[in-house]
């Protein structure tokens, strides 16, 4: 971050200009309960992004017009697999080359209903996808315009 003494910052530092970016492909997400945002950069350069949203060629739930979790009324965390959207995670995983996910740090923020910035830790899932494909560095909306940066190896110490 760099700070003038006694003068405002002059400009973000690259994890808070990451996870603005991410903020900023997070308004792409089909999901109508939270809208996740990823962006994966190497050596600060954006490699991929993604958000959450119904694979493609299948309608989403913005389309639909309704959420078969929030309909049944499932709390977060719970019964993905009822869940027609991939995570905003995996898309971006998915677009980029194994060489580009190596060494690589991944942003996540997230928006709930209200359009509030929301805590984004990856689920469970996501997180074996992080650990699997070598990205080091995790960084993700603390839900108080803050983040929080993880070793994903700190993962290991649990199962997940």
């Amino acid at each position: 971050m760099l700070i003038m003494k006694n003068r405002k910052k002059v400009r973000p530092d690259w994890d808070e200009y990451f996870i603005g970016i991410a903020k900023a492909v997070s308004a792409r997400a089909t999901c109508l309960r939270k809208k996740y945002g990823t962006v994966i950069t190497k050596d600060n350069i954006i490699v991929s992004t993604g958000y959450n949203g119904a694979p493609s060629g299948m309608k989403d739930c913005l389309d639909v017009g309704k959420c078969t979790r929030k309909e049944l009324q499932i709390p977060h965390g719970e019964r993905y697999e009822l869940c027609h959207s991939v995570h905003a995670e995996a898309n971006a995983m998915i677009r980029a080359s194994a060489d580009e996910l190596r060494g690589s740090t991944i942003y996540i923020s997230g928006i709930d209903e209200g359009m509030s910035e929301c805590y984004s830790e990856p689920c469970m899932m996501c997180k074996r996808m992080i650990l699997n494909s070598k990205i080091v560095r995790v960084v993700y909306s603390d839900g108080n315009n803050g983040f929080i940066v993880i070793d994903p190896k700190k993962w290991l110490k649990k199962r997940v």
